[in-house]
């Protein structure tokens, strides 16, 4: 017969998660399979009427240590492993009264879980489960005669082929739950890995792993002939792999990137203390500002590049209200994306179809350890997360005058805004908005000129007489490696500047700012992005 198909005599079933669990066992009793099981999983199945064997009574040992001792044994392991073809395999089997298990059913202890609800150390040790990725392991590596089931979402495509196949399953499933199967194990030992690292403080591990859940399957990656996936990793951070979907079409590769940027941008600004709009086109900020409410800071964050804000995406700080949805409603946009939303603001969100509202849930905190990824030919780069705030930052300032109160907020802010935009960076900003954003040059000189230029631009758009960069402030994102680029903001109209410090040509930096009246701050802190 095709494909190889494998009738299931016996079941193994032993789950944490019991969703499901009922439904499946009777309709795998309903084909005359016997049911073995565990613990708590057994107990579930026999108080729903139906007929269990507890998987001690196929060992002819009892549960022991805690239940850490129950499936680690031959009857169990050779069941699974032996091979249905192999004569020598079969006659182990009888010579040892080992029976066959044609299916497996486990789904692994919930160690991450455990780790996201912040347990102790013990806790999260005893939800590190040992029997059941050995037995998956098992299973899956004798996917020629075991079908394995690793989650509840495989349940009916089991029961489809029993029903199609007279209590057979395929070995095209069979493969299909194999290739997952593993696939959980090593996402689940990357948990454990990593957590591990996290406690000891390692922060270069001899072997690191990463794994995720599919969340979504893209239509296509950055361009239509990529093919690309969504996945969630245990770093559960506020940002698009929690948010809520309330509306529009799904997201595309690049909608996912941007408003990942989006919102770690908004993140630095606390909501508590104000309100805050960024405005992201090709993950690169092109507006961001604080204001008295969401709407304010909106409109201020618009007017600094309205053109690249067309077709781009929004994050706010705060919970979206009605005045920020009407806003935000003159301007064809993407995405927005908010902790929150009113209920007001959903309805208004709602007449535009095509605008994806997400609802994150909370913001993500800026200043939280984690780390990013980023692959290379044959190798991954890690790093921790760039979790340094303002906030936290000394600002020292270095030229004869120093900065006044309202340029200081503004440099404050400036310098939020250069840690999210693309080096070379250089930001332009006023009355806590930004009014230039030059990002990813090759030359630091060609970001300031290409913000005043931009800033120019919106001026004109704006019908305003002058520039936004006159009475501003400037923020790099590193240090001026010459006083050139210091020399076009100047000319701009800057009146005062942050950037880290440390070149090797700081003195005439310095000595250049001085002779123009401005005043400089240091900070001692980087922020490349690339």
């Amino acid at each position: 017969m095709a494909d190889h198909p494998r009738r299931v005599a016996r079941a193994l079933l032993s789950v944490s998660d019991k969703s499901g669990l009922i439904e499946f066992a009777r309709a795998l009793a309903g084909h005359g399979i016997e049911l073995v099981s565990t613990g708590g999983t057994a107990k579930a199945i026999a108080d729903a009427g139906l007929k269990v064997r507890d998987v001690s009574d196929l060992t002819g040992f009892p549960e022991m240590m805690d239940g850490r001792v129950k499936t680690l044994h031959p009857n169990v392991h050779g069941g699974l492993l032996a091979i249905r073809d192999n004569a020598d395999h079969a006659r182990s089997m009888k010579d040892h009264g080992i029976a066959p298990i044609d299916l497996l059913v486990v789904n692994l202890y919930p160690f991450e879980a455990t780790v996201d609800k912040g347990a102790s150390e013990d806790d999260c040790i005893e939800n590190i489960d040992i029997g059941g990725p050995a037995m998956i392991r098992a299973a899956a590596k004798n996917h020629h005669d075991v079908a394995v089931v690793v989650e509840a979402s495989d349940y009916q495509a089991v029961l489809d082929e029993l029903n199609a196949n007279k209590g057979a399953t395929t070995l095209t499933l069979r493969k299909k739950l194999a290739q997952k199967a593993y696939a959980r194990t090593a996402a689940y030992d990357a948990a454990i890995s990593n957590w591990f690292a996290g406690q000891l403080r390692i922060d270069a591990p001899d072997f690191r792993a990463f794994g995720g859940k599919l969340i979504q399957a893209l239509r296509y990656g950055e361009n239509p002939h990529q093919q690309a996936s969504f996945y969630k990793t245990p770093d559960r951070r506020f940002g698009v792999a929690t948010a809520r979907q309330l509306q529009g079409k799904e997201l595309s590769y690049n909608n996912i990137n941007d408003t990942d940027a989006a919102y770690e941008a908004i993140a630095e600004f606390d909501a508590k203390r104000t309100a805050a709009c960024v405005i992201v086109k090709h993950a690169n900020p092109c507006g961001v500002a604080e204001g008295k409410d969401l709407a304010e800071a909106y409109r201020k964050a618009l007017a600094c590049d309205s053109t690249s804000a067309y077709g781009g995406i929004i994050a706010f700080n705060r919970t979206l209200d009605a005045d920020a949805a009407n806003a935000v409603a003159g301007i064809f946009t993407e995405v927005i994306i908010a902790p929150d939303a009113t209920e007001e603001a959903i309805a208004i969100i709602g007449k535009r179809k095509n605008l994806r509202l997400l609802l994150a849930g909370g913001l993500p905190d800026p200043r939280a350890a984690g780390l990013t990824t980023k692959t290379v030919a044959g190798g991954l780069l890690v790093q921790t997360r760039d979790n340094a705030v303002v906030d936290d930052m000394t600002f020292k300032t270095v030229t004869k005058r120093a900065p006044t109160g309202a340029e200081l907020n503004d440099l404050r802010f400036a310098f939020r805004v250069a840690k999210h935009v693309k080096s070379n960076t250089i930001i332009y900003a006023k009355d806590l908005a930004t009014v230039g954003i030059g990002a990813g040059q090759m030359s630091r000189v060609d970001s300031a000129r290409i913000a005043a230029r931009k800033a120019e631009d919106a001026a004109k758009e704006l019908g305003l007489a002058a520039p936004m960069t006159k009475g501003s402030v400037v923020a790099s994102d590193a240090f001026f490696p010459f006083a050139d680029g210091l020399l076009v903001a100047i000319e701009a109209g800057a009146t005062a500047v942050v950037q880290p410090g440390g070149s090797m040509r700081d003195n005439e930096v310095i000595e250049a700012a001085d002779a123009h009246g401005i005043a400089m701050v240091f900070t001692g802190t980087r922020h490349f992005k690339h």
